[in-house]
């Protein structure tokens, strides 16, 4: 249970204090004492009579109350401490450094288990083991270097893993990220990502708690708990970007539909991420790159300005914000652009990039910028300023900040002379600015920010789904793939428009069912699980005679249970699948069919129940979206339809989480109409 003796203990013990630095127990000590912990610190090491100074116990039975135990001991030692200090110290904070628990073996598991079952029963919070530690503006318990300056106005950072905790910090100080609070949650015993996330959620307070968050994600316990307090979070103003670790396709699992084949774990996370509004990150440079973005102003629209003084990061620049759908519009001919450009030296370009040469001054980019800011349609900037080291350039810095914090666009300052003008950056980033050394970074940063969207409200389209009638056919249904009859009743319950479909266990059955449906029909062999590959599926079968002498071939295939005969569609070819991921649930997956599926794999993904929005947005992330409009004359497909199918189908999954892969391809579609032609649907109660 997280409280407030975690985040502002007046007194800590250090079980396993030492005056060795080079110790974990000796740091710990040292960073407390150094970065200025007000409260009362108490070592104890019963081979030791002082420890840096500070009040020095040879055992936990000697120690006064104590709000925060950090205990850098063996493993074995842990247990009795843990019991000690709950039992006659009240203690209600504990964070385990000690490595030697979960993640070694089962008898370390069962420890860490008893050790939490000991801090819930005294309602205390356990952070660890096998974590480097927590610091916030109160105390910084960690073991570790560097120890950035924790100030309000900085980002929350909550971290898996204590060495990657370390290595992020250390990418974002130079950049002049700052930062709030630092957890490092280790094997995450008693208290994860997701448990730290909802405690902020939930003590959130508008104007004072931080705004931005991080997250470093090895495994999510709790898809429903993140996605939840994400969500809120977001909605309450906050913006969180996160790592999730572990995103190979080793971990997708071997199936027989198209769907089981192209989901993996990770395209679960990549669906959660943005239902919550989560900016999703591949590595440090990039996470503390985004978390500069999100700490500054608002970019509100996709028009950017860059002003630049050096024609080649300009050009990386653009080219990346471009590729990732963001504007850089050209300055229309205006007295504005002409009153500027006689302020620039010859040779200057009033374009966009805006290029002032590499002998512009601060008065000149003091002018870009005021120019931008009130008469060009711009809705940010990227000032690029580097130095060759042939004169100082202090005076364009000090400009730059105070722009900054004036101007209501976002400025994103680019200089990428950390080596020349060293000292002028770190002035810079101590005003309390942030820099993008590279521009490319940032760029990207930009658009995936940009792209990202906001938290989708977690509601159900109920309209037209009988949840009873799924409820009922999923309940009697048997494990495995399901009959054809069963399917038509479940994508008719939900209201997904289909081909009419009849089978037939006989000659007579077969011709009945082609006169009821009208001809032309496709007949498919019913038992095979992949039909072409079989020859089990006939087109354009177009006269009784064709049927009688088709239903032989078809009945005669090994494995056949009968034949199927339907109403012949014809269209574009699209695809709609589904998989249930442990924990997280469906993963609906839309695209093309046809070869775009199985080759180019061009599908997109989103978490069930999805919104019109989120279908819309799925389909228009497609690389065969303009083909889906219509492109070069030809025709498209009823986009609006296919939303609502995609909606319609996470609706059905909802309420039948005993389904566990569900194809439909292809559907066949036009300007008019979407009709499922061939689907399979495998339901398991025990998976």
């Amino acid at each position: 249970m997280i409280n407030e003796k975690l985040f502002h203990p007046e007194s800590i013990a250090v079980i396993g204090a030492s005056n060795n630095i080079s110790k974990p127990g000796g740091k710990i000590v040292r960073n407390l004492v150094d970065n200025g912990f007000s409260g009362h610190i108490y070592a104890v090491n019963p081979n030791e009579t002082s420890v840096q100074g500070v009040p020095t116990f040879s055992s936990v039975d000697e120690l006064p109350t104590v709000d925060l135990a950090v205990l850098a001991i063996a493993a074995q030692y842990c247990l009795p401490v843990v019991k000690s200090l709950t039992e006659h110290n009240d203690t209600k904070a504990f964070i385990i450094i000690s490595a030697g628990f979960g993640e070694t073996s089962e008898a370390g598991r069962k420890l860490e288990k008893e050790i939490v079952e000991v801090v819930n029963s005294h309602d205390a919070c356990l952070i660890g083991p096998n974590c480097i530690g927590v610091m916030t503006p109160s105390h910084t318990s960690v073991f570790t270097t560097p120890i950035p300056k924790l100030t309000p106005d900085g980002c929350d950072f909550i971290s898996g893993s204590g060495a990657t905790a370390v290595f992020i910090i250390e990418s974002g100080i130079p950049k002049g990220l700052r930062f709030a609070n630092v957890f490092s949650v280790g094997n995450s015993a008693q208290t994860g990502v997701e448990d730290l996330l909802a405690y902020l959620d939930e003590n959130y307070v508008d104007g004072v708690s931080p705004k931005v968050k991080l997250l470093y994600i090895e495994n999510i316990a709790n898809p429903d708990k993140l996605l939840f307090h994400a969500s809120s979070l977001i909605r309450k103003g906050c913006k969180i970007a996160a790592i999730k670790a572990g995103s190979s396709q080793a971990g997708s699992r071997a199936a027989s539909s198209h769907t089981g084949a192209l989901t993996s774990s990770d395209a679960a996370v990549d669906a959660l991420f943005r239902k919550a509004g989560i900016v999703r990150c591949y590595g440090r440079e990039e996470l503390t790159t985004v978390a500069c973005v999100l700490s500054g102003k608002n970019l509100s629209g996709q028009k950017l300005a860059i002003i630049t003084h050096a024609g080649g990061p300009g050009v990386m620049l653009t080219d990346a914000l471009e590729s990732g759908g963001l504007k850089i519009p050209q300055i229309e001919d205006s007295p504005a652009k002409s009153a500027l450009k006689e302020k620039l030296f010859a040779g200057s370009s009033v374009e966009n990039p805006i290029d002032f040469l590499a002998t512009g001054t601060a008065a000149q980019l003091g002018e870009i910028i005021d120019a931008c800011e009130n008469d060009f349609d711009f809705d940010g900037m990227a000032v690029i300023f580097g130095s060759p080291g042939l004169f100082p350039i202090g005076d364009v810095y000090a400009l730059l900040s105070e722009k900054m914090k004036t101007c209501k666009k976002p400025i994103f300052p680019i200089l990428p002379s950390l080596i020349n003008v060293k000292e002028d950056v770190a002035v810079f980033l101590s005003q309390g600015n942030v820099n993008f050394p590279d521009e490319v970074l940032l760029g990207r940063a930009l658009t995936k920010v940009m792209s990202t969207p906001q938290p989708t409200e977690n509601t159900i389209f109920m309209e037209g789904v009988n949840i009873g009638e799924i409820r009922k056919i999923v309940e009697s249904s048997p494990n495995g793939y399901q009959s054809p009859e069963t399917v038509h009743r479940l994508l008719d319950a939900a209201g997904i428009p289909r081909v009419k479909e009849i089978v037939a266990k006989s000659e007579a059955e077969a011709v009945l069912a082609a006169m009821n449906i009208g001809f032309p029909v496709v007949m498919k062999v019913i038992g095979p699980l992949h039909k072409t590959e079989v020859g089990g599926v006939i087109l354009n079968v177009r006269n009784i005679a064709q049927v009688r002498k088709e239903f032989h071939h078809l009945y005669g295939i090994e494995g056949a249970e009968g034949v199927l005969v339907a109403q012949m569609a014809s269209g574009m070819e699209l695809f709609l699948g589904a998989k249930y991921e442990d924990k997280f649930g469906h993963i609906v997956l839309c695209g093309m069919g046809g070869i775009y599926v199985e080759v180019l794999k061009d599908v997109a993904s989103g978490l069930a129940p999805l919104s019109f929005d989120e279908a819309t947005a799925m389909i228009e992330s497609l690389k065969s979206y303009k083909i889906l409009k219509g492109f070069r004359k030809q025709p498209g497909v009823n986009l609006p339809k296919f939303t609502e199918i995609i909606v319609r189908l996470s609706s059905l999954l909802r309420f039948a989480t005993e389904i566990k892969e569900m194809d439909i391809n292809p559907l066949l579609g036009d300007e008019n109409q979407i009709l499922a032609v061939d689907a399979r649907i495998r339901v398991e109660r025990n998976a």
